[in-house]
């Protein structure tokens, strides 16, 4: 491993490459990564990067949103397959459709969705700054896609007159209540965070809802010793690593992203080597989808 580390910077310097990772790739990812984040710090970073190249650990749709944002950098995704169920749960059709049968709504995509969805929607945002999306709108009227359950959470803290597309996140969506009731009742001196994908019944009994981003300062400031947590297991390896006196316990062994696991090192280095796969968007889209994205990153 340590060989192929010294492969993938070498290819680094040589083709003016930076790596960029999500919160749930693989720990030994995340530890040679020139940047982590969700999101919405990923597309935050990624707007200013100076590098030629930009390597995606992540699946395709934050690959896509890369591209939206850096159109004169070569984006490359180290795993074509590496796609997002969540993201594939509408069709331009539907969205097109549900502009038709709501024209006094304002279409807010979360930006786990595909290109096309994002250039017909009036802003993106992330389940970092959903909320203040959404109330920062001037239209009273929202509709809310693709996913449900961070659509029902940000009706909770906004008093607009909220609809949203039943789509959901296959990972958080396995996380039960009972689970989170037996971890509960075994440490009961836990603190439970979750992300707002997870089940409503499930967010009820968290002491704190945030988006990864949220999750490590959480658990710095924390007084808890034991934290037990309600995300994709990808995120234990930095939570670990900056808290080495604190107990970290996935609330649930199902809370893995086979999608965002298939990246190894290897894939990075071949495609940093051979420069593949390249995400490559028609303009038309890329312009239509750059207005929603650009707005999301202005709202904190």
């Amino acid at each position: 491993m340590n060989e192929l580390v010294k492969k993938i910077n070498a290819l680094r310097k040589e083709k003016n490459a930076v790596l960029v990772a999500h919160n749930y790739q693989r720990g030994e990812i995340q530890e040679i990564a020139d940047y982590t984040g969700d999101s919405l710090q990923l597309a935050r970073i990624v707007k200013d990067l100076p590098q030629e190249i930009i390597v995606v650990a992540g699946v395709y749709f934050m690959a896509e949103t890369a591209a939206i944002l850096s159109p004169d950098k070569k984006i490359l995704i180290p795993r074509i397959d590496a796609t997002c169920p969540l993201a594939e749960m509408i069709t331009v059709e539907d969205i097109k459709m549900i502009r038709n049968k709501l024209p006094n709504h304002a279409i807010v995509t979360y930006v786990n969705s595909i290109a096309e969805i994002k250039a017909e929607s009036d802003i993106c945002c992330t389940s970092a700054n959903a909320v203040n999306v959404v109330n920062n709108l001037p239209s009273e009227k929202v509709f809310f896609t693709p996913d449900r359950n961070l659509a029902q959470w940000v009706k909770k803290h906004s008093m607009k007159e909220l609809k949203w597309w039943d789509g959901y996140c296959p990972v958080h969506r396995r996380l039960k209540r009972e689970d989170v009731e037996k971890l509960k009742k075994k440490y009961p001196d836990a603190k439970f965070v979750a992300h707002p994908e997870c089940n409503p019944d499930v967010l009820e009994l968290a002491d704190h809802v945030c988006s990864t981003s949220g999750l490590y300062p959480y658990a710095r400031e924390v007084d808890a010793r034991t934290i037990i947590v309600g995300t994709e297991n990808g995120v234990l390896y930095k939570l670990k690593k900056e808290n080495p006196d604190k107990n970290f316990i996935i609330a649930s062994p199902l809370l893995e992203c086979v999608n965002m696991k298939k990246i190894t090192l290897e894939d990075i280095y071949l495609s940093l080597k051979e420069e593949r796969y390249q995400i490559t968007l028609p303009e038309e889209i890329r312009v239509k989808a750059f207005e929603a994205v650009e707005k999301m990153t202005q709202v904190t």
